[in-house]
């Protein structure tokens, strides 16, 4: 089924949060779900930023109804404060999008010593996942839709270097990120069924799209790229396509992965597309589940 956003109907009285909406992909994502009159509580760390993207989505969507929750993936204890906050003023959610990441920076470790990469793009929203799943699992339909890229297809879990604890690769730790949030989507998936519940646990990966994520890329690099990057890449717009179609599509399953299906996946019509083999690793899976629940403090309680 080819996946068209204009003809999806209005998701009126739908609540959704969105992970870093405050520019590219979430920015995107937080304007596809506002057209479809979707609540959308933008979650983002920086007050001024989230209140400019706002504005933007508001000259695009002027009946959107958006709301600015702060969210700090740098910090456990702000994943906490922020899931005692919702679950204060809400008592639904319908869509968690998991969509904020950071992309080969420096060696940095987050408020927790995680190594900044698997901190912020995985074991936060492994967090986060915990702690709203009772109101998710108490929504009809809620669905939880985690981000990876293209990048989970050469990155390896090392559970002895999980946060550079020996060693720092930028490109090897973003990888490790990326696959572990495949691997946790697709053991979500298998332990939500476990439990009777009805909540879909679906991934996506945008393809290539020249987002501030770029910004760590070494400035010859970038202009070395620069003429093949509309070749190679696609817009912002576009690129969120994959993540819209896991939020919204009629036709998806638990378990899914969508992504763009032109050359290699890197841009092109979204659609279910195939992860590499080693993200459907189950032992490695469940071991990861184990560690997560260790080192964010929090059993996961399905």
């Amino acid at each position: 089924m080819s996946f068209n956003i204009e003809n999806i109907p209005s998701q009126k009285r739908k609540i959704a949060i969105v992970t870093g909406a405050n520019s590219g992909l979430g920015k995107e994502i937080t304007i596809g779900l506002a057209k479809k009159e979707i609540k959308v509580i933008m979650a983002c760390r920086n007050k001024s930023k989230a209140e400019s993207a706002k504005a933007e989505v508001l000259s695009q969507v002027n009946s959107a109804d958006i709301e600015i929750m702060l969210l700090d993936l740098n910090s456990l204890k702000s994943v906490r404060s922020f899931s005692t906050t919702f679950a204060e003023k809400y008592d639904s959610l319908d869509l968690l999008i998991e969509n904020a990441g950071i992309m080969i920076p420096p060696l940095t470790k987050t408020e927790d010593g995680f190594e900044s990469q698997m901190g912020v793009n995985y074991f936060s929203h492994f967090l986060l996942t915990n702690l709203l799943y009772p109101i998710l699992n108490k929504t009809e339909g809620a669905r939880i839709a985690t981000t990876s890229s293209l990048a989970h297809e050469r990155g390896r879990i090392d559970f002895d270097n999980l946060n550079a604890e020996k060693s720092y690769s930028k490109i090897g730790a973003y990888g490790q990120s990326k696959l572990a949030c495949l691997l946790f989507a697709y053991e979500l998936k298998r332990r939500l069924e476990k439990a009777g519940s009805n909540v879909i646990a679906v991934s996506s990966h945008p393809g290539v799209s020249k987002t501030n994520l770029f910004t760590n890329i070494p400035i010859l690099a970038q202009f070395l790229m620069a003429p093949f990057i509309p070749i190679f890449t696609h817009p912002p717009k576009y690129a969120a396509l994959p993540t819209l179609y896991a939020a919204l599509g009629p036709d998806v399953k638990s378990g899914d992965y969508f992504g763009p299906t032109g050359f290699n996946g890197m841009k092109g019509k979204p659609g279910k597309v195939k992860s590499k083999p080693h993200s459907y690793d189950k032992k490695i899976a469940s071991e990861l589940w184990d560690v997560s629940e260790k080192l964010t403090g929090e059993k996961f309680l399905l």
